[in-house]
This record gives C-alpha cells, structure tokens and sequence, in this order.
C-alpha cells in the first residue's frame, strides 16, 4: 500500500470502528506508539504491535467515545501523515465527561506505520 492509501484506510477504519482490523494489516510488527504524556504510568512509548493493541485495549476499557469527529488524512511528503480527533469521551469508572483534541502524525516505511505520535494539551 502507498501512503496515501494506508491514511485513508486508517481514517476509514477510525470512522467506522475497525481499529483493530487495522493495526494487523497497517501496522508493521515492530511499530512504536508515542504519547504527550504517560496515561497509562506504563511509560510515554510503546514498542511492537502488541504493546500498541494493549493500549487500545486499555481505552476501550477506560473510555467511552460519546461524540467523535477524525479528519481526513494530512499528508507529508511520501512518509508522514496526520489526522486530527476530536472526541467526548466519558471516563467509565468516574463518569466524568470530558472533551479532548489530539494531533496523530503517522511514519510510513514500507507499506506499514512504523510510528505514531500524539499531539496534546495538558491540562
């Protein structure tokens, strides 16, 4: 896949729930996800595919998505990309709702992401 076709499959796959699907057919197997901040207190980065799908799980588990816009994919020459979210998100264990907008910017290598980093205000 070129990059523009692994952007907007990835766009697609946010829109309509298949993130899973996915990180098997986008992601390289040794792809690391970057973080602003360390949500999670495992650490700001996460190393292979199946650190990264433990930490879809971990949202899964700790948010639900009320309200959520993904924009169409911003390219950037022919090995980056990124996509803007802006999502409501209620936290399953307090209730709380919150609003949150977050930059994503993707590296291609290959056909396959090798890295994903998120942008973020800290409040």
């Amino acid at each position: 896949m070129n990059l523009k076709e692994i952007a907007d499959e990835l766009v697609a796959g946010c829109r309509e729930g298949r993130e899973a699907e996915n990180l098997a057919k986008l992601y390289a197997p040794d792809a690391v996800s970057v973080e602003a901040a360390d949500p999670m207190g495992m650490g700001r980065e996460a190393h292979g595919i199946e650190a990264i799908k433990g930490k879809h799980e971990w949202w899964e588990n700790a948010f639900e998505v009320l309200e959520g816009n993904v924009s169409d994919p911003y390219p950037h020459g022919d090995d980056r990309f990124g996509v803007r979210f802006s999502l409501k998100t209620k936290n399953k264990e307090t209730g709380d709702i919150s609003e949150m907008d977050e930059l994503a910017v993707y590296h291609v290598e290959d056909g396959k992401i090798v890295r994903e980093e998120f942008f973020y205000a800290m409040g």
